[in-house]
This record gives C-alpha cells, structure tokens and sequence, in this order.
C-alpha cells in the first residue's frame, strides 16, 4: 500500500497549517478561557475551501475527497482540537444531508455549511438514551400535513451558535414490524417554533467548540424536511460511522503531532535530564497506545505479522524500554518533582 502524499495533498496541508498558526493558534488560549466560538476563523475556514472540501462543488464543496479533509483535520488540531472538532461535527450533518438529502434540501441547508455562513449540527444524543438509537425518546407525528416533534437532545456540538443553521435530529415515528423503533432524521432549521436550546455545557475539553441541550416543544416542520425515506434514520447514521471514526482518529494524530513538537521545542530551549525524561517517556507510551489501537482496529488481522501494524506494535513496546525504561523516567521526573 502506497502511504505517500500526493503533490495535491501536501499543497492542503501546508495551506491549513499556515492557516493554523496565523489565525487560530494566537487565539486558542482565550477561546480556551471564554469557551468561545470562533465565527471569524469558521467564516475564513469556508472562504479557504477547507469546510466543504469533500463536497459537490454544485452545493458551494470543493470536489476533493476525504483524504484531504482528514489532512484539514489533524492540522487544525494539531494547533487546537475545540476548533477542528466543529469542523468535523459540521461534516456529519453535511454528508447526511448531501448523501441522502432532495436537490431542493442541498441547496438550502448544505451550502450555508460548506462555505461556512451556518454551521451544522446532528442531534442524535439524548439525556436518557446517550447515542443508542434504539432508545431515542424524541418522537415526530405527522399531523395537518406537518411533523410536530417533541422530546430533547443533549451534548449537541456545534450547536447554540449565532449562525447554528440546520439540525438533522433523529426521532421515533413509528413501530417496525419487528417491534422496534423506527426511526427517521429530519432536518431541523433555526428559529424554528418550538425549538430551543438550554444551557451551554461547561466541558474540561473541546471548550472552544460550543454544546448545548436542545429542546423540542410541538415543534412544527413541514413534511419536505424529512430526510431522505421515512424509517431510513438509523440506516443514514450508522452509514456514516466508520468515517466519523477515521476523522476522530485524525483529531488524535493532529494533538500527537502538536504535543511531541511542542516537547521537542521545549527541550530544545532547555536540555535537561528532566525535560528529556519527560520527552521520551510521554512520546514514547504514546506511541505504543497509538499502536494498540491500531491492533484494535485490524481485529483478528491485527495480530498477524504480514499486517505492519502488528510490527508497530512490538517497535513501540521496544521504544518503551530502551534508553531507560518508563518506570525510570518515572523516576527521574519525580525526584525532580520532590525537590
């Protein structure tokens, strides 16, 4: 398998790390502090093309593919997580509207958030039911030709913004004939009457991307913002996983790769056992909970040498032990930590 970048790739990296440095990262700190939302950064983030990147270029996207906005991702990150996690809680409301969404329903909620005038969210996530959708308690009736919703989300990204645009919420409306629960997505807009958000969620990470609860009183839509087929919701959701997965993967990579440059650069403005200790001993484990994950993820296939993560994995333990092993540098960092 070819790992290497393409010449197109690298020019996108090199452009949002640019990005990155000059407009975020001066700023991380104080949207840290204020558990502030970034409107000016997500407008440029849409003007730059970096938000719509894996998109139809007929909905405002850039006609790139996913590579390119896993490279968007672990470069916003690697500068500040809150911000890049936006970006990609943007993406899933985007790919379910752009996947599974009318002509009609493309022009008006996608195109706001890839170019980055609104910014989307999905609202899957309950008080009661956490993301198992099999417990959802939010329901839509169709009644007089419109679906009145009732019920509430929580731990909603993205949402309770001054330019929160569309909502894609998933709701009870119905029973299968299996017993279960079926399920159907809507897309939501703001200010629609009988929606409301509560109170902003105080979070120890992510703190310059917004969460809030969400509530639904009666709320009224018309029949035409049902997405895609009635009873589809779960199938869309559980179709767009795997890539929801891959881009948290690249939120990880991007905070790796600011922590060890940041470390090196540290060392570098003072060597000292300690630093060097410190250094070795957090880049080091790291790598090897990096690595076992990756045997996670291959599965059965993870353990088998022809697979060059199961080599990773053995190298790794190897950089645990060499030149000091952790316990040491544990014990090095400690002392200097007594004294």
């Amino acid at each position: 398998m070819n790992h290497s970048m393409s010449e197109q790739h690298e020019l996108i990296r090199e452009s949002v790390r640019r990005f990155a440095e000059k407009e975020i990262a001066p700023i991380s700190e104080e949207l840290w502090e204020e558990q502030g939302f970034a409107y000016d950064i997500w407008k440029q983030a849409g003007e730059l093309g970096f938000l719509g990147l894996p998109y139809p270029e007929q909905y405002g996207g850039g006609g790139g593919d996913w590579l390119g906005f896993t490279i968007v991702l672990e470069e916003v990150a690697r500068v500040d997580a809150a911000v890049a996690s936006s970006l990609m809680a943007n993406s899933t409301p985007a790919s379910l509207i752009n996947n599974f969404g009318t002509d009609a329903q493309k022009q008006r909620y996608l195109r706001p958030i890839l170019v980055g005038s609104q910014i989307g969210c999905i609202g899957l996530t309950e008080p009661n039911a956490g993301s198992d959708a099999a417990n959802i308690q939010t329901r839509a009736v169709m009644r007089d030709g419109q679906w009145i919703i009732n019920g509430s989300k929580t731990f909603i990204t993205n949402s309770g913004t001054d330019i929160t645009g569309p909502v894609v919420i998933a709701a009870v409306t119905g029973t299968r004939p299996d017993g279960r629960k079926e399920i159907s997505n809507f897309i939501l807009p703001s200010g629609t009457p009988g929606f409301s958000h509560g109170r902003k969620l105080r979070k120890i990470g992510w703190r310059g991307s917004t969460t809030y609860e969400l509530y639904f009183e009666d709320c009224r839509l018309p029949a035409d913002h049902l997405l895609g087929e009635q009873g589809a919701g779960l199938k869309q959701t559980l179709s767009n996983i795997s890539t929801g997965r891959i881009l948290i993967g690249a939120l990880g990579l991007g905070i790796l790769q600011g922590s060890l440059e940041r470390s090196v650069a540290y060392m570098k403005d003072q060597p000292c056992d300690v630093q060097a200790s410190m250094a070795k001993l957090f880049s080091t484990e790291k790598a090897m909970e990096a690595a076992h994950q990756a045997i996670q993820i291959h599965g059965g296939n993870g353990i088998m040498a022809e697979y060059p993560v199961s080599r990773a994995f053995g190298d790794a333990k190897v950089l645990e032990i060499v030149e000091g092993a952790s316990e040491i540098q544990r014990m090095i960092i400690s002392r200097d930590v007594l004294r």
